[in-house]
């Protein structure tokens, strides 16, 4: 399972022969391995890859061993992927080609808490016929002596977004080695400048 990190930059849009596809452009690599993990050490096949070096300034010493055992500066992120096993000391786009389908995992946008309007897509209540100042609530919520409770997962007002998204069978449009960047058909979760995680696509969507 091949991955990579890197930094969603926008959205745009190229033609693709006659059609505009709009794309995704993500920052990719080089990602240095930090660490590779062996089933005789770890008890399994890893491989730890860091992305956006940091100043040491603002590395702990844990870190600053971690990495200085890999000869690389700190890294803001480190994530780890199973049973790959790169050649080189470093990772980059050109491992991935035009045309196959990719896995895309980010942190979506944090709304804060909204009501069941906007997180969970409730029509509200009436606008007239007696409603008072109630017409963006979810109403009842529950049953009466039975059950006694509400049921687990019951949708209802609360945090919404900032959580960890995966999005699968995306397109890769277009590889660009010379500057590192991945066209990536569709939106990708989370916003802009956040950090994606990009693998080969696990099933195929089409």
């Amino acid at each position: 399972m091949r991955g990579i990190l890197g930094t969603k930059v926008g959205m745009t849009q190229i033609w693709k022969d006659d059609k505009l596809v709009p794309v995704t452009v993500v920052l990719a690599g080089p990602c240095p391995v930090v660490q590779r993990k062996t089933p005789d050490a770890d008890g399994y096949n890893a491989v730890q890859l860091g992305w956006d070096e940091k100043r040491e300034k603002v590395a702990n010493k844990p870190e600053m061993g971690h990495v200085k055992k890999a000869n690389v500066g700190p890294q803001r992120h480190l994530v780890e992927f199973r049973d790959f096993e790169p050649e080189d000391a470093n990772v980059t786009v050109e491992m991935f080609e035009a045309g196959q389908n990719v896995d895309v995992t980010g942190t979506s946008k944090g709304r804060g808490f909204a009501g069941v309007i906007k997180r969970w897509g409730f029509a509200g209540l009436p606008a007239t016929h007696g409603v008072k100042k109630k017409h963006r609530s979810g109403g009842s919520i529950g049953q009466r002596k039975f059950p006694g409770r509400v049921y687990k997962g019951k949708k209802m007002a609360g945090h919404m977004g900032a959580k960890k998204i995966t999005t699968v069978g995306l397109e890769l449009v277009e590889v660009r080695p010379d500057d590192n960047l991945l066209l990536i058909k569709g939106a990708v979760p989370g916003a802009n400048g956040g950090l994606v995680i990009i693998k080969d696509s696990k099933r195929q969507v089409r």
